[in-house]
């Protein structure tokens, strides 16, 4: 199974994981290099590049956060704040870039999912603190192509922004429900045993993306995020392969994984498992009521953590995307060529 030099280059801007915006903004910034047709780029020059793509997405003065915790302030944030208010001049802005920023993403850029492997060394080498050695890959990928594809990490760098930005004008209401939540929650319990009996109602294959999971990388996943219903009840709980559930994170799904959700728990409900006691008890004695009951968890779960959705848009679905299919089907089996 093959991928284009293209390929590569969307599945790590469109599917690795993002804590934070250093990714697009790097991506970016490798666009802007490739323009200057020098192969081998000082770390002055990156750091340079990389302050100025910075620079103009902050320039707004209600900048948007720029990590999923909007009450901190990221690297770059505080640079590019220290310059704002001249406690650091342009030069010196840019050597504090060249220290602090690229500890994290110059590593890790280069990755999709959480591998590391499958388009390592693709599309830059670094020389860490010295220079960046662009490849004749990332070139020919950005050939006639720079200005679509800075288009689209500007479209990706808002998606994040906006999930970063958790709504504050319903604060004290989502501090309500994650009280109660909490108050009815409990710890985290091993889940690993759910696998068996969830397999079966899955027919071996990803709940999100639609492919076949590998035995040793099946994971168990909370649909509705653990961090606000804070418990472990088998009618919000699904398997997925490992990178499905780690690019999902903590965040929410769209409507269409719901009635999803729904239709699973109805095939519980038509069994003789002694989940399905759990179940009617959790979420009713009906189909409707327990539609009902799930579909208020999830409205709860989106007043508390606003338009935090997967993919950035409630509209995402990973297993309607034959890309993002391809992709989890190499990740989980690597002995096949690239």
């Amino acid at each position: 199974m093959k991928f284009s030099e293209a390929e590569y280059w969307n599945g790590i801007i469109l599917y690795g994981l993002n804590a934070a915006t250093y990714k697009i903004a790097l991506g970016k910034t490798l666009l802007d290099l490739t323009q200057r047709n020098q192969q081998v780029v000082t770390w002055d020059a990156l750091s340079q590049a990389y302050l100025d793509n910075y620079l103009s997405r902050l320039a707004a003065a209600q900048a948007m956060p720029q990590q999923s915790n909007p009450a901190r302030l990221t690297i770059m944030e505080r640079i590019v704040r220290e310059y704002q208010l001249g406690k650091l001049t342009y030069a010196q802005a840019v050597e504090e870039v060249g220290l602090r920023a690229f500890h994290d993403v110059i590593p890790r850029f280069q990755t999709i999912g959480t591998d590391r492997e499958i388009v390592q060394g693709k599309f830059y080498n670094a020389d860490f603190g010295r220079s960046l050695n662009l490849t004749e890959a990332l070139f020919r990928v950005a050939d006639g192509e720079v200005a679509n594809l800075q288009s689209q990490l500007d479209s990706r760098w808002g998606l994040l922004e906006g999930a970063f930005q958790i709504s504050h004008d319903h604060s004290q209401l989502a501090n309500d429900l994650r009280g109660i939540y909490l108050l009815n929650g409990y710890h985290r319990t091993n889940l690993t045993a759910n696998i068996p009996f969830l397999e079966g109602y899955q027919a071996n294959t990803c709940f999100y993306c639609g492919e076949p999971m590998a035995a040793g990388g099946v994971h168990v996943d909370h649909v509705l995020p653990r961090q606000v219903l804070h418990h472990d009840e088998i009618w919000n709980l699904v398997l997925a392969h490992q990178d499905c559930n780690l690019s999902k994170s903590d965040r929410l799904v769209g409507e269409h994984f719901i009635q999803k959700l729904i239709a699973r728990n109805e095939n519980i409900m038509g069994s003789n498992h002694p989940w399905k006691g759990k179940i009617e008890r959790e979420l009713g004695s009906s189909p409707a009521q327990r539609a009902k009951s799930l579909r208020k968890h999830y409205d709860n779960a989106k007043e508390i953590l606003g338009a935090y959705y997967w993919g950035g848009a409630a509209g995402y679905n990973p297993e309607a995307d034959s890309f993002y299919r391809k992709l989890i089907t190499r990740l989980n089996n690597k002995k096949g060529a690239f």
